[in-house]
């Protein structure tokens, strides 16, 4: 069952992003002279309920003043969402079909079940779906009707083709740097890809001239056993310790077929803890002196 744990202190709110982990915390800024907030009151809680592996935190910004200001938090109610310490989106008022949505966009693949199922399918790693900016990936020779973004989105709900003849150059951008641990590509067993090349931090996509004669992070030949049944496939962990961006050349499929389907990419990983600042307070002296 769903629990909203309510926070009264400034010095619970780091401790209980960093007890989360990797799961996805969505904190919903409140008082208790604001109606709209206790509208959308009962609402967060039966959504807590029904997202169990997510973590529902309410902060009531007059007892946690310095949290909503770190937070930039300017009007109630607002509902920000963190994975792994890090603020990943928000949404402002008291509107329950915006704020599930939000919710769904970034559950993952978390069902009813266990812990476990929060991770995904790689113990110990996450879906870094979260942290792909999808309005700055691209797809070479991609098909009109079939396009990069169906391929990245939940499994039944489209699939990615390749155009013109078999080949694809995927660039896939992330909004923080992220530990890579392996790839998972749901696809057909003939028109599936069989061989590809990896590569990362490109300043920019790579043409397929380059991807063929350049030398990649990692090279990897997919199974059609791998793809019919989706299983990860680890990659070289040590290589992609700090990935900004992936691109990833489709050489050709398993079938020998004239166009490459994938129906759905996801990537496993970890994001890169980062500091912000702003959530530490200043214990001494005034700004602008030397300690």
């Amino acid at each position: 069952m769903g629990m909203v744990r309510a926070l009264n202190h400034d010095r619970d709110f780091q401790a209980e992003l960093a007890n989360a982990g990797i799961k996805l915390v969505i904190v919903d800024f409140t008082a208790t002279w604001c109606g709209p907030c206790q509208r959308i009151a009962p609402v967060f809680q039966q959504l807590s309920t029904k997202y169990p592996n997510a973590v529902f935190l309410k902060v009531d910004v007059d007892k946690c003043a310095e949290t909503a200001a770190s937070q930039n938090v300017s009007s109630m109610p607002t509902f920000i969402f963190y994975r792994n310490r890090s603020k990943i989106d928000m949404c402002q008022g008291a509107n329950p079909s915006a704020l599930e949505a939000k919710i769904i966009e970034h559950y993952g693949s978390g069902g009813a079940g266990g812990d476990d199922d929060a991770e995904g399918p790689v113990a110990g790693h996450m879906d870094l779906s979260t942290y792909i900016i999808k309005s700055q990936c691209e797809c070479l020779n991609e098909s009109d009707d079939h396009n990069l973004q169906h391929g990245l989105t939940a499994e039944g709900s489209g699939y990615l083709e390749s155009d013109c003849d078999e080949q694809l150059i995927i660039s896939i951008t992330f909004r923080q740097a992220v530990k890579i641990h392996s790839l998972k590509i749901k696809a057909p067993a003939d028109k599936g890809p069989k061989n590809l090349k990896l590569f990362i931090n490109q300043p920019r996509t790579i043409d397929f001239d380059m991807a063929d004669s350049n030398t990649s992070v990692q090279d990897l030949t997919l199974t059609p056993k791998d793809i019919e049944e989706g299983n990860p496939v680890a990659l070289r962990y040590v290589k992609f310790q700090n990935v900004l961006n992936l691109q990833i050349f489709v050489k050709d499929n398993q079938g020998g077929c004239e166009t490459t389907q994938i129906d759905h990419l996801a990537i496993y990983g970890s994001p890169i803890l980062t500091t912000n600042m702003g959530d530490f307070k200043r214990v001494a002296g005034k700004k602008g002196e030397s300690h």
